[in-house]
């Protein structure tokens, strides 16, 4: 069989430049994808950003305040409690069965009252029993003395023997020592008659009785009679930071004593005002505070024992400083800063020194000075030389001219 001729088309060198056609079409038509999604990209970003710097360059609304001179109060907000100057627990100072109690729960009482009776009747006994004895024993001593007298002229004589003399001596000697014995139990009866008489040794309240009439008490007993409490003057104890001691110091220093005000837990309403009485003399290590004891008058029962309040101690006042409220100032990598308002209606970012803050306002002691005025309000979307416009509103009126 004949070889069958081969078709003049085929021409088996023609296939490599076919194939290099199909990839360099393949590459130029993604290097056009390429630049037409650049030239979209580029598109998209125009149109976005265009209106972007048109908002960027538009002025912002903003709320200012101008930079005050005035008198600040450097006040410290403590946690105190209410301690009663005197509470005392009426003791039962003997045993004995209790005869009456003169007092009603919750009574106002003044020192010297009479506030329950012991059964003094044993006591009475008892005295009178010691008294018999001195009796006896003071004329035991004065025939003792008249015997001794007589011993001692016959001893002159040489008619007695110098130790029956002496041992005469010796007797009167013992007998003055038992009087002495006899008038110390008899002053130790009376000291009971007087125990019998429960009294009161400060001005103060009553609280709940704790034994009725009737009950046998003993000295010493867990609890006693009552809890008598001084409600005028009372007393807070409050407790001052470690790291505010030294301000605390200098104020008393300056001023001797501080006021303090009593506001209740909520630190809503003022409750009383007073006066500071003693710093303690150490700091307490487990909590790196100071106690503090303020007094008031408490002459309504502002105050009662156990309460907890807060205590606002005036240390000092800084006279005629510069203020600014606390939301006007920010803070970045160079400290705290503001930005103030220039007369061509932009901003500036001003770095700025502060001091004490009250918790509305903060002292500044460089950077500003009188009459600046600051933002206060739109700060989140302002920058250096940012276009501002104030909203003529009665609130940013009132905030233009504090």
């Amino acid at each position: 069989m004949s070889p069958t001729p081969s078709s003049p088309n085929s021409n088996p060198s023609d296939q490599p430049s076919s194939q290099n056609y199909r990839w360099v079409k393949r590459i130029f038509l993604l290097l056009a994808i390429i630049v037409i999604v650049i030239i979209a990209y580029r598109s998209i970003y125009s149109f976005i950003s265009k209106p972007s710097e048109e908002t960027h360059d538009r002025a912002k609304p903003v709320a200012v305040a101008s930079i005050t001179n005035t008198d600040v109060p450097i006040i410290f907000t403590e946690l105190g409690t209410v301690i009663p100057i005197a509470n005392i627990t009426v003791p039962a100072r003997i045993s004995g069965y209790l005869q009456h109690v003169y007092f009603t729960e919750g009574q106002m009482v003044k020192k010297g009252d009479l506030l329950a009776l012991i059964d003094p009747r044993p006591y009475e006994a008892l005295k009178a029993q010691y008294e018999g004895t001195l009796h006896s024993d003071m004329a035991l001593l004065k025939q003792a003395r008249l015997d001794n007298a007589r011993y001692q002229k016959l001893l002159k004589q040489n008619s007695i023997a110098p130790m029956t003399a002496q041992d005469q001596e010796y007797k009167v000697a013992q007998l003055e020592a038992q009087i002495k014995t006899d008038k110390a139990l008899i002053k130790q009866q009376e000291l009971n008659l007087m125990y019998c008489y429960i009294r009161a040794t400060a001005d103060g309240r009553i609280g709940i009785r704790q034994v009725d009439a009737g009950n046998y008490v003993t000295e010493g007993q867990s609890g006693g009679l009552a809890t008598l409490t001084q409600m005028t003057p009372i007393s807070v104890i409050l407790t001052i930071p470690e790291n505010r001691l030294s301000i605390v110091l200098d104020g008393l220093k300056k001023y001797k004593s501080l006021n303090v005000e009593a506001w209740n837990s909520d630190n809503t309403k003022k409750l009383a005002i007073g006066s500071t009485s003693v710093l303690d003399s150490q700091i307490d290590t487990s909590t790196g505070t100071v106690r503090l004891r303020a007094i008031f008058p408490n002459a309504q029962w502002e105050l009662f024992p156990n309460q907890f309040v807060n205590a606002h101690l005036l240390v000092d006042t800084l006279h005629d400083v510069l203020t600014i409220p606390n939301n006007a100032i920010q803070t970045g990598p160079d400290g705290s800063f503001v930005y103030v308002v220039q007369p061509d209606s932009t901003v500036k970012l001003q770095n700025i020194k502060t001091g004490y803050n009250d918790g509305e306002h903060t002292v500044v002691v460089s950077g500003l000075k009188l009459h600046d005025k600051v933002v206060t309000d739109g700060i989140d979307q302002l920058r250096n030389g940012a276009k501002i416009v104030v909203p003529q509103s009665p609130k940013n009126t009132q905030k233009n001219n504090p």
